[in-house]
């Protein structure tokens, strides 16, 4: 199984990778995503902004029940409703940016989801995943079992990199 998705967005023209994968299968051993990133979008994440023009890139039905803002970014979108990411610029200049991903993490895990896979960058990203859990650790130390409206800056966090932490 060998696809190519050709990808006309406000940041990629005629960027072209390949579907090696089925969709939602055959993950790293080490990456263990609790949400899809359908599921990730109908919660609300990234303040709605993320993903409002890659439409064609990705599955229809990821974006039936998405929580977007195609204008600007709304953390009221977000479920629970903070702010939990730094700016764009602040990840370019970290060179936390994979340059066929230049949205970020989010992008590389949509990308991955669906089938595709680069070696050295898939596990570079799911390094970079399992350094989120300490946020796990956060909520589990101040906050009592489901108790959502305590450290909700540290849940919506969890929340963007596909960790659920509604069940914390």
């Amino acid at each position: 199984m060998k696809k190519e998705v050709t990808v006309n967005d406000k940041m990629q023209t005629s960027f072209k990778y390949f579907i090696t994968e089925p969709m939602g299968e055959n993950f790293h051993p080490d990456f263990k995503s609790e949400l899809t990133p359908k599921q990730m979008l109908e919660l609300g994440v990234f303040c709605g902004k993320y993903m409002t023009d890659t439409r064609d890139e990705f599955p229809n039905d990821w974006f039936i029940n998405a929580k977007l803002s195609p204008k600007e970014p709304n953390c009221e979108l977000n479920y629970f409703k903070v702010k939990a990411s730094l700016p764009l610029k602040v990840w370019q200049v970290n060179g936390w940016i994979y340059k066929d991903d230049p949205r970020g993490w989010f992008q590389w895990y949509c990308r991955y989801y669906m089938g595709r896979r680069i070696e050295d960058e898939d596990e570079r990203q799911i390094k970079r995943w399992k350094k989120i859990k300490r946020f796990i650790g956060i909520v589990k130390k101040y906050c009592k079992k489901g108790d959502l409206s305590c450290a909700r800056k540290a849940r919506q966090t969890l929340l963007h990199w596909a960790y659920d932490s509604r069940r914390l």
